[in-house]
């Protein structure tokens, strides 16, 4: 198996946002902000070669938003064709794409305006996974979520018969499973990929967006249901400790992967690396 990031772009977020309840005097001790208050984040996704699948997991913000993505102050946004042929590939080569959710920082880089102003597929050949719960989400949104989704990020998806909902934990490959997790949005999957070597890694997305947020209580103000998010972090964490998984961050701008140890009753950071330490 071959692995690659793909580091899509990059934005700031309001700290409060970020850390929730946490007060700014705690959690800026452990990741920085600018004398605004607002923290750099990435997009940083994931690119998997099975030898039979090409797989993109999440996709970032995309450009066809600008008015709104100009308050996030996004930049570096990145172009998927290039990307891609760095590492000896193309986007038609791409099998499958997976969305974590629909949120517009994970999904808006699967479709875009073409010289018409026509939306089109980005990854033409693909199969797209997403959960059925986050397609429902999406349809009828809850008040804390809907300036979030955007239906012209994934409805040509749809519209182009490329759409694979899972309702539960899926298999995409022998490689790769697709398991679900609440609490930040409904269903949001969560890849956990099988390296060479019997080792795990952990796509953690929002369950756990940063470094940082790994203790349980430094909840997202952004999640929909933040007690469910806690537990949801302990299921994953418990698992990560005592399997020795390898939890890998999509918006850490400054930590990439890391595992984790578990000291009365705390979950602590144990070692900190960046991916190509693992190839």
């Amino acid at each position: 198996m071959k692995l690659a990031k793909i580091e899509a772009g990059n934005f700031y977020c309001d700290g409060g946002a970020v850390f929730g309840v946490v007060p700014k005097k705690v959690w800026q001790k452990r990741y920085p902000c600018n004398d605004e208050n607002f923290c750099l984040l990435a997009t940083r996704c994931l690119l998997l070669d099975t030898g039979s699948r090409l797989i993109l997991i999440d996709t970032g913000a995309g450009n066809k938003q600008p008015d709104y993505l100009k308050f996030y102050g996004f930049g570096e946004l990145v172009d998927f064709e290039q990307a891609l042929r760095t590492f000896g590939y193309t986007a038609a080569a791409v099998t499958d794409v997976v969305h974590t959710h629909l949120h517009f920082d994970h999904c808006g880089g699967a479709t875009r305006f073409d010289a018409q102003g026509r939306l089109e597929l980005i990854f033409p050949n693909a199969e797209h996974w997403l959960s059925e719960a986050q397609w429902e989400n999406l349809l009828c949104p809850n008040v804390r979520e809907g300036d979030a989704l955007f239906p012209e990020n994934i409805l040509p998806v749809e519209q182009a018969g490329k759409l694979r909902l899972i309702r539960e934990d899926t298999r995409l490959c022998p490689e790769v499973e697709l398991r679900l997790f609440g609490g930040h949005s409904p269903g949001q999957i969560v890849p956990y990929v099988s390296l060479p070597g019997g080792k795990t890694l952990v796509y953690v997305g929002d369950v756990i967006p940063l470094l940082a947020s790994i203790p349980i209580a430094w909840v997202s103000a952004y999640d929909s249901l933040p007690a469910l998010s806690m537990e949801e972090k302990v299921r994953m964490l418990e698992e990560a400790v005592s399997e020795g998984q390898i939890l890998f961050f999509e918006h850490d701008a400054y930590n990439e992967c890391c595992t984790v140890k578990k000291q009365a009753e705390k979950y602590l950071v144990d070692k900190v690396f960046r991916l190509e330490e693992l190839l």
